[in-house]
């Protein structure tokens, strides 16, 4: 694992990892470091020590030296300019006519480079402002166009807890708060009371947001009906996640209500017991059905067997229907027409002129018939080659 030694800036408390060397450094000493931003002054605030890979973000730059005191004095020297640099670029940026906050204005060691920070609602065309400054203060110039949470971080102050912010007091790196968070640990959803300096909901709420979530599953939702004591319900009307209680709001006979203040615990031995005795009202419930059920059917084999005991009565006149005499008519007779005597061999009863054709087709009798046959038959000796 490689060594390291933390540094930190002016006005941030982000720590940045830089290989030590062969120097010696001693807690809060002055060093001369390379950054991105050219050459800096920083102090120590981490001791040589061995970290992970994956600890190290890009390329692991050396310390140049150790601040020496003319090091010490320039760096304080530059710092003090700060005010006056201050107060000539804002008078620029308000002549411009540019809608843009001025934030701050550092100098990077050497002297030769000023970035100046500033705030605004919309991307801002500063190519003028920025010629006008460097004429003014004869180095090169750079501005840098930052969020809300930057400039809370670099200028600092007082929160709504009565503490530094926590972005510029120890916090490395912005913390990942969302409304929900808020809303685990029941806070009002006042932006007054749950946003910090910066307009955004504070990192502070990301700190006990684990405890939270955890507590929540165990505690019952606002609104619920619990058991209580001596089988009495109850409605909870607020929890308190810390103490771990809840507030249950019982009617009385009279319509009024009363309030209570129930542990976690002793709701939870109130549910236990409940349920118990839900589980026997159950069973004595699924008892009674079981008894219910074999008495219905003991009922129904009674029922069964005195039917079968009763003789069986037909009504007049279906003895013999099933045996195809119901066709024949409903006082048994036979129907007068040629199908029934066709089928007996006797003649067609009653008068018709039909009565030969009758016989004809049931009985192939008929001069037709015998006329096409015997047509066919000479047809077919016909045809026959001698």
């Amino acid at each position: 694992m490689p060594k390291v030694v933390g540094v930190k800036f002016s006005n941030t408390a982000k720590i940045y990892y830089f290989e030590p060397g062969e120097h010696e450094f001693t807690q809060d000493c002055g060093v001369i470091v390379e950054t991105a931003r050219g050459i800096e002054y920083g102090t120590v605030a981490l001791l040589p020590m061995d970290v992970s890979e994956d600890k190290i973000v890009g390329q692991l730059k050396p310390i140049i030296r150790v601040a020496t005191p003319k090091d010490t004095a320039q760096y304080e020297e530059l710092e003090a300019r700060r005010v006056e640099t201050m107060t000539i670029a804002h008078e620029k940026i308000k002549a411009s006519g540019l809608d843009m906050k001025l934030v701050d204005a550092k100098y990077n060691f050497d002297g030769q480079k000023l970035v100046l920070y500033f705030t605004a609602d919309e991307r801002v065309d500063f190519r003028e402002l920025v010629r006008e400054l460097a004429s003014t203060f004869h180095t090169r110039i750079e501005l840098r166009q930052i969020g809300a949470r930057d400039e809370c971080k670099m200028l600092g102050g007082i929160g709504p807890c009565g503490r530094p912010c926590c972005c510029a007091a120890h916090a490395h790196d912005y913390a990942h708060v969302s409304i929900k968070m808020a809303k685990n640990q029941g806070l009002a959803l006042n932006p007054g009371k749950i946003n910090g300096l910066c307009g955004s909901l504070m990192c502070c709420l990301e700190y006990e947001n684990e405890y939270y979530t955890e507590v929540n599953k165990l505690m019952p939702k606002v609104g619920s009906e619990v058991p209580l004591a001596d089988g009495a319900k109850g409605v909870v009307t607020a929890i308190n996640q810390l103490k771990k209680t809840v507030t249950v709001k019982t009617q009385n006979k009279d319509d009024s209500f009363t309030y209570s203040t129930v542990t976690l615990d002793e709701l939870n031995a109130y549910k236990e017991a409940d349920t118990e005795g839900q589980n026997e009202a159950d069973s004595n419930e699924t008892v009674i059905e079981a008894e219910n059920i074999g008495e219905q059917s003991e009922s129904v084999e009674d029922s069964l067997e005195q039917d079968s005991q009763k003789p069986e009565t037909i009504p007049d006149g279906q003895e013999n229907r099933g045996k195809g005499e119901h066709r024949r008519g409903r006082e048994g007779g036979k129907r007068p027409g040629g199908k029934n005597n066709a089928r007996e061999g006797k003649p067609p009863q009653g008068p018709g002129e039909n009565s030969d054709k009758g016989k004809n087709r049931h009985h192939g009798n008929g001069n037709r018939n015998n006329k096409k046959r015997g047509d066919r038959q000479e047809k077919v000796q016909q045809s026959k080659p001698e």
